[in-house]
């Protein structure tokens, strides 16, 4: 929750003449009115708490098809257009960040995509900002037993599976959301996106072919490839 300092009522607003009743409560109503107004429109800036992150708060609008749609277009048209933004994520659920908090969420929230008869394949990309008490390797261990417990069906896949669970760490916030194509669209990143095969091979010199390059995302580091191998073992 937050609010802008237009949101709010100053004092001088409430202080209307006794005689003029009708008059005061015609400003209340009119101020009211503008503050709804001002607090549905569609979209509106939220400050995140951490630099170079711009959270953008939406209102009947459901995030993630509207950042597949803008990655679809981008991947298909190969037209940039924008300069400043580097990655766009939907954040499609929100808890505190702490490891109780997370696991009783998430129980709930994975259950459109995971909760049998649903299934997939999938895997878990963490990130944390401002933030060093929590561990990577315990949240991604917890979150694909999780997952798992809703349908042992669904596998760890990470080369190219069909969900990609998202975790933004923000200070004390957990963000959440579970996207597709996740691989295709590399890694949501909206400078790649829009490169060619040919420019992206330039860049990336590989013994992998153009295609395996597109469909592969290699651990970051390797920290996270053994990370990665330990999940992959537990959902076998």
């Amino acid at each position: 929750k937050f609010s802008d300092p237009e949101d709010r009522l100053s004092g001088s607003d409430w202080e209307e003449d006794e005689d003029d009743v009708e008059a005061a409560l015609k400003k209340e109503v009119g101020q009211i009115r503008a503050s709804t107004k001002q607090n549905l429109r569609r979209f509106q800036s939220v400050e995140s708490g951490a630099n170079n992150v711009v959270f953008i708060r939406t209102q009947g609008i459901e995030p993630e098809n509207l950042v597949h749609h803008i990655l679809k277009d981008m991947h298909t048209t190969k037209k940039k257009k924008t300069r400043v933004i580097l990655r766009m994520l939907p954040i499609s659920g929100t808890c505190k960040a702490f490891m109780e908090d997370m696991k009783k969420y998430t129980e709930t929230f994975f259950e459109p995509w995971f909760k049998a008869p649903n299934k997939g394949t999938f895997q878990i990309v963490y990130k944390a900002r401002n933030n060093s008490h929590m561990s990577r390797e315990e949240v991604i261990k917890e979150l694909a037993g999780i997952v798992g417990s809703l349908n042992p069906e669904n596998k760890v896949d990470l080369s190219n599976p069909q969900y990609t669970v998202v975790v933004e760490i923000i200070k004390t916030v957990c963000c959440l959301s579970v996207v597709r194509d996740y691989v295709l669209f590399r890694k949501y990143n909206l400078q790649e996106v829009v490169k060619s095969s040919k420019e992206d091979a330039q860049q990336n010199p590989s013994s992998l072919t153009e295609k395996q390059n597109s469909e592969i995302i290699k651990p970051e580091t390797e920290e996270e490839e053994k990370s990665s191998k330990e999940v992959k073992e537990e959902n076998k």
